[in-house]
C-alpha cells in the first residue's frame, strides 16, 4: 500500500456534474483543485454507468428561455455537436475532456473518500483533510486544501466533517409548506436502476432468472406504463426505498430493482401482450440511481414558497426550472401516480447560502445534497441544475481562497464580486446585470452593419386552425401599436385578441391583462388582418398576445425562427392530484405549451419598429434573454455579404482579450442521452465564420479568427496587445440562422 499526500487550494469530493462544474469553475480562475470521485467515469448519474437524463430548468421544453449556460451549458453544445446520437459512452467523454482542458485540476478516479480530518466546536469546525482509497492502485490519499466542496450527493464528507443536515421530510409549519406533511418522517426519494433494448437481426428467447418478480402479481402493469419499444429513462419510475435508508440499505434496494427489471422484461418477452420476438437486452444498470439522501444546513435553506414565489435573492447565484417532482414512498408500487409536478410561473433562484455549511465553516456543497428543505429539493434535485450550482460553489471557493476569507465572509462582504466574476464566465444569473469596471466594451460607442428593426415573419410555410386558443411572445421596445396577422377565413368572422404583460422579465406566459382587440374578417384566404393594440410599458418588456379560438378561421405560420418571438396552445388546466380538491394550484407554463410550435412562430407584423435588437444590446449586461432578447441582431444576411459589429472609443486603448458571447438559443431543449433528437448538431443561430480585426494606424488587422465556431461562448487572448481605438467583429456565416447575433462583447486591456 501506497500512502500519499496531496495538497491544493480546493478539494471537490464528487465527480458527478456538480463536482465537475465545481472543479472547473475553481480552475479556470486560477486555483489548483483536487477532484476525487469514487467511480472509474465522471457523471455520476449521467454517466454509462447510470444513464439518466441530464434534465434542468428547460423541464424538458416546459420553461421558456431556460436551457443553462456556463459550464453546463458548454458541455450540452458540444455534446449535441459530437454526440447527437445521444451515445452514452461519447457523453462520458464530453464530461471526461471538459475536466482534462483544465491544467489545474488533478483528477482521482477510483478514488472513495471515507475519512475526514475536522476540529473545533460544534459550531465552528474546519475541516483539515480528507483521505481516500484508490481501488485497485493500493494508494491510500490524504488531501488537504483551504476548502473543500461536497459534491457527492449522500453528503458523506460533510457528514465525517460534523455539518449539520437533515434526511427527510420537514413538517408543514416548519416552512407553511403546502406539499410537506403534516408531521415529520424520514421518508425519501428512492433509487433507480434503468435498462436499455435493441432490436434484433432475429427471435431472440428470454428465459428470466429465478430472482425475478412476477409483476403480474403487483400493481405494476395498472399504475405504471409499459410499452415494448421503451428504455432507458422511459423507465424512471423504477423506483424503490423510499422508505428504507437509501445509502445503508442500498444493496437491498439494488436486488428489489433488479428483480423488478428482469420481471418487466419477463412481461414484455413472454406475456403475449408485446410484439416484441426480436428485442433483446442491451444493457442493465448494476449503479442505483439515487434520489436523495443528506441535505445539508445552511445559512438559508430554500423552500418551496421560495421556488413558487421565485424570490429574486439578492445573493442568487444559480437558477432552477424543473417542477417540484415529488414521488409517492412505495415508489413503483405505489397505487398512486409515479410522480406529481408542480411549476413555478418561470425560472427561480438559489441562494449563495444555501450552499455553504453553517457550522464547518470552509466546507461548501453542491448537487443534490444543498440546503433545501424536501419540497424544495425536488427541483433542485436535477443535474443540470445541480451542475450549475456546482459552478456557483466552484466559482465562490476560488474567490475564498484568493480573499482568505471563509464562504460566509464571502457572502457578506463580496457577494457582488461573486456574481460578477460568474457573468464574465457566461453563468447565469437571472435578472442581473454585468458590470465589470474593467470592460472596456462598456465606454466604446457600439455601431452596426445593419440591425433588424421590425419584428416581422411574413413568410407562410403552413397553416393552422384557429381550434384552441394560440399565443404569440415578442419583445415590446418601447411601445406597441398594432399586430397583424396572415389569417384565412371559411366564412365572416370574428378575431379575437387579448394582450398581457408576463408580470416578471424571467416568465414568459400571461400575467396581467393590458388591452383587447377585435377585428372582423371577410371571407377569404391569406388576409393580413390588423389589431390595434396600442401600449408604452414603463420599461422594455415581452408581450403576450391571446388569440382566442374560432373553428371558422385558420393562422399562417413559418418555418423561419426569430430570436425573441414564441408560439403557444392553451390546453386543459393541469391537475396536481386529485387528492387536492378545490385547491388546485395554477400551472401557466404547463397549460400554454409550445410542445408543438418550437421554430414554428405564427407569421405576424409588429409595428412600429423595435429597439429590441439594436447593437448597443452586446453592453447592456445581459447574456441571455430577460424582458426581451438582449441580443444584436442584424437584418437577413445577403449571399456572401458578411455582418459586423464595430467598438469605437474616444481615445486609444491597449485591448489584450476580446470575449465574445454569441446567441446560441438558450429556449432550445437539448439533452445528453435520448429523450429526444434535435435535427441540428450546432445551434443555427450560432456564428460559424467569424474575424475580429483592429484598425491600427490607416490598417485593419485581423487579431482573431474563426471559421469552424459552434460554441456559444469564445474568449481570445491576443498574442500580444493592439493599441486602437476602433475594433471590428465580422460575421461571414451562421450555423443556418438567418441573421447574425451576438449577445456580448467584452474586451480587456489584460
Amino acid at each position: 500500500m501506497k500512502l500519499e499526500s496531496v495538497k491544493s487550494d480546493i478539494t471537490v469530493i464528487g465527480g458527478g456534474l456538480a463536482g465537475v462544474c465545481a472543479a472547473v469553475a475553481a480552475a479556470r480562475l486560477g486555483q489548483t483543485v483536487s477532484l476525487v470521485n469514487n467511480r472509474p467515469v465522471l457523471g455520476g448519474n449521467s454517466s454509462s454507468e447510470v444513464r439518466v437524463w441530464v434534465c434542468g430548468a428547460t423541464a424538458h421544453g416546459t420553461q421558456r428561455f431556460a436551457r443553462e449556460t456556463g459550464i453546463m451549458g458548454e458541455m450540452f453544445v458540444e455534446n449535441q455537436f459530437r454526440n447527437p446520437d445521444g451515445n452514452p459512452y461519447l457523453w462520458d467523454l464530453v464530461v471526461l475532456e471538459t475536466v482534462r482542458a483544465e491544467p489545474n485540476i488533478t483528477l482521482f478516479l477510483n478514488t472513495d473518500v471515507h475519512e475526514v480530518e475536522a476540529d473545533g466546536a460544534e459550531e465552528e469546525r474546519v475541516i483539515k483533510s480528507v483521505t481516500g482509497w484508490m481501488m485497485g492502485s493500493e494508494r491510500r490519499i490524504r488531501f488537504e486544501s483551504d476548502i473543500y466542496i461536497d459534491c457527492t450527493g449522500d453528503g458523506l464528507a460533510g457528514f465525517l466533517a460534523g455539518a449539520k443536515y437533515r434526511i427527510g421530510r420537514e413538517a408543514r409549519d416548519e416552512y407553511n409548506e403546502d406539499w410537506a406533511p403534516e408531521t415529520p418522517d424520514d421518508i425519501t426519494l428512492g433509487s433507480t436502476l434503468l435498462f436499455y433494448t435493441k432490436e434484433a437481426d432475429r427471435p431472440v428467447k428470454f428465459i428470466p432468472p429465478s430472482f425475478a418478480k412476477d409483476i403480474t402479481q403487483t400493481t405494476i402493469p395498472m399504475k405504471r406504463v409499459i410499452r415494448s419499444g421503451d428504455s432507458g429513462c422511459h423507465y424512471w419510475w423504477i423506483e424503490w426505498g423510499g422508505e428504507l435508508d437509501t445509502v445503508h440499505q442500498n444493496e437491498r434496494i439494488r436486488d428489489e430493482l433488479w428483480s423488478v427489471i428482469y420481471g418487466i422484461w419477463d412481461y414484455i418477452k413472454n406475456s403475449g401482450n408485446f410484439d416484441a420476438e426480436r428485442m433483446t437486452l442491451e444493457w442493465v444498470g448494476s449503479i442505483p440511481g439515487k434520489r436523495e439522501y443528506r441535505r445539508f444546513i445552511g445559512d438559508y435553506m430554500l423552500n418551496q414558497n421560495d421556488i413558487i414565489k421565485q424570490e429574486p435573492f439578492a445573493d442568487r447565484i444559480a437558477f432552477g426550472g424543473w417542477s417540484i417532482d415529488l414521488h409517492p414512498p412505495q415508489g413503483m408500487y405505489s397505487t398512486e401516480s409515479g410522480s406529481k409536478h408542480l411549476f413555478s410561473d418561470g425560472i427561480y433562484h438559489i441562494p449563495f447560502r444555501s450552499l455553504y455549511s453553517s457550522n464547518v465553516s470552509n466546507l461548501l456543497f453542491a448537487g443534490r445534497d444543498i440546503s433545501a428543505t424536501h419540497v424544495a429539493f425536488g427541483t433542485t434535485r436535477v443535474m443540470a441544475t445541480c451542475a450549475v450550482i456546482g459552478e456557483a460553489a466552484g466559482s465562490g471557493a476560488a474567490l475564498c481562497v484568493q480573499k482568505g476569507i471563509s464562504p460566509r465572509a464571502l457572502h457578506r462582504d463580496h457577494m457582488n464580486d461573486l456574481q460578477q466574476t460568474m457573468l464574465r464566465q457566461d453563468a447565469s444569473i437571472i435578472g442581473i446585470a454585468a458590470d465589470d469596471p474593467y470592460d472596456l466594451a462598456k465606454s466604446a460607442r457600439i455601431t452596426a452593419s445593419s440591425t433588424m428593426t421590425q419584428v416581422a415573419l411574413k413568410d407562410s410555410s403552413y397553416k393552422h386552425p384557429l381550434d384552441k386558443d394560440l399565443g404569440i411572445l415578442f419583445p415590446v421596445n418601447p411601445s406597441l401599436e398594432s399586430v397583424e396577422l396572415l389569417v384565412d377565413a371559411a366564412k365572416s368572422a370574428t378575431l379575437e385578441a387579448e394582450l398581457w404583460h408576463t408580470g416578471k422579465g424571467e416568465n414568459y406566459v400571461p400575467k396581467q391583462m393590458v388591452t383587447s382587440a377585435s377585428v372582423t374578417v371577410s371571407e377569404g384566404d391569406g388576409q393580413w388582418v390588423k389589431l390595434d393594440l396600442a401600449w408604452k410599458p414603463d420599461a422594455a418588456c415581452n408581450a403576450f398576445l391571446i388569440i382566442k379560438a374560432n373553428e371558422s378561421i385558420a393562422v399562417h405560420g413559418s418555418d423561419h425562427a426569430m430570436t425573441g418571438v414564441l408560439c403557444f396552445e392553451k390546453g386543459p388546466k393541469p391537475i396536481v392530484s386529485t387528492l387536492l380538491e378545490d385547491r388546485q394550484p395554477d400551472q401557466p407554463v404547463v397549460q400554454w405549451s409550445m410542445r408543438n410550435w418550437n421554430r414554428r412562430p405564427l407569421c405576424l407584423q409588429v409595428t412600429p419598429n423595435t429597439e429590441a435588437y439594436a447593437a448597443a444590446a452586446v453592453t447592456d449586461g445581459y447574456i441571455r434573454p430577460f424582458a426581451g432578447p438582449h441580443s444584436w441582431m442584424s437584418e437577413p444576411m445577403s449571399s456572401g455579404k458578411p455582418e459586423w459589429l464595430q467598438l469605437e472609443w474616444a481615445e486609444e486603448q491597449s485591448i489584450a482579450e476580446v470575449h465574445v458571447t454569441f446567441n446560441d438559443d438558450v429556449n432550445e431543449d437539448l439533452i445528453n442521452l435520448h429523450h429526444h433528437r434535435t435535427t441540428f448538431e450546432a445551434i443555427p443561430e450560432l456564428v460559424r465564420a467569424y474575424r475580429i480585426e483592429a484598425l491600427i494606424g490607416e490598417e485593419w488587422v485581423t487579431v482573431a479568427e474563426e471559421k469552424h465556431n459552434h460554441k456559444r461562448k469564445k474568449v481570445h487572448k491576443l498574442s500580444r496587445s493592439v493599441t486602437s481605438r476602433t475594433i471590428r467583429l465580422w460575421i461571414d456565416e451562421t450555423n443556418g440562422g438567418p441573421r447574425a447575433e451576438v449577445a456580448e462583447i467584452r474586451v480587456y486591456a489584460l
